[in-house]
């Protein structure tokens, strides 16, 4: 056995379904569960995006705020592909402001992505694994949601609502041999996170931190790429996983202390 399928034990032959597919961490888990040796359906609103994806990848142009566009969608992946052992909700959407900048459609974008079409994914995809018995769910949250951000109130509102439901259902299925597990990633080189930045010392002033922000830096001194964030999805969908169920897995080079 090779140390890549050591790694990835349990995922080949299997069809995933990833969310947020088209870049960044989505893209990177695409990547990752194909050099495993699953067949990925990947979900976007990006079409150009979602394009530039290799190996044996199945794009679908969605909005996973939409549940019927949902519905519809898992229901043509287990039809063309199979029966869906892994699913992976990596979609989200950052609009950052104060609480009293927020406006309502700001605030409704953010849960429409972030909490209501994980919401959406979860519950589509479960419904399909309970008669199976067996499957592994996995959200990609943020440790926004465990620690106070200043300016991004609804983003971390979002991910934490997201956090707890993916834990929720845990519970619920543990019983059908399904897993359902959050990984929460810190600062991650992305176009999400470059938005945030306003000059050339962004990412210095990200690991750094902020104390007029209230924010300690990150104490490994690096910012994390997509593909730390995807290697964390793939140990957790694999065997190698098998007893992990219902946990937050923070991946953010110390940057919330745990909190």
């Amino acid at each position: 056995m090779t140390s890549l399928e050591h790694w990835g034990a349990g995922i080949e032959g299997k069809v995933a379904l990833v969310t947020g597919a088209a870049r960044g961490i989505g893209a990177a888990v695409v990547d990752e569960l194909v050099r495993a040796g699953a067949t990925v359906a990947a979900l976007d609103v990006d079409a150009e995006g979602l394009s530039g994806l290799e190996g044996k990848v199945v794009p679908h142009v969605v909005d996973v705020a939409d549940p019927a566009a949902v519905a519809r969608v898992v229901a043509e992946v287990e039809r063309d592909l199979g029966p869906i052992g892994i699913g992976v909700s990596v979609a989200g959407v950052l609009r950052p402001g104060s609480v009293c900048d927020t406006t309502d459609e700001d605030w409704a974008a953010t849960f429409a992505v972030n909490t209501n079409g994980v919401f959406h994914v979860l519950r589509e995809v479960a419904r399909r694994m309970v008669p199976r018995g067996s499957g592994a769910l996995v959200t990609v949250g943020s440790n926004a949601a465990g620690v106070p951000r200043t300016g991004m109130a609804a983003y971390a509102a979002s991910k934490a609502a997201a956090t707890m439901l993916t834990r929720c259902l845990g519970l619920e299925l543990a019983g059908s041999g399904i897993r359902c597990n959050v990984v929460s990633p810190g600062s991650t080189d992305t176009s999400m996170q470059r938005l945030l930045w306003t000059d050339d010392r962004g990412a210095a002033r990200v690991i750094e931190g902020d104390p007029d922000q209230f924010r300690v830096g990150i104490p490994l001194g690096r910012i994390a790429d997509p593909v730390d964030i995807a290697e964390a999805v793939l140990f957790l969908v694999s065997d190698r996983a098998r007893h992990i169920t219902m946990q937050n897995l923070f991946v953010d080079g110390g940057a919330t202390l745990r909190a």
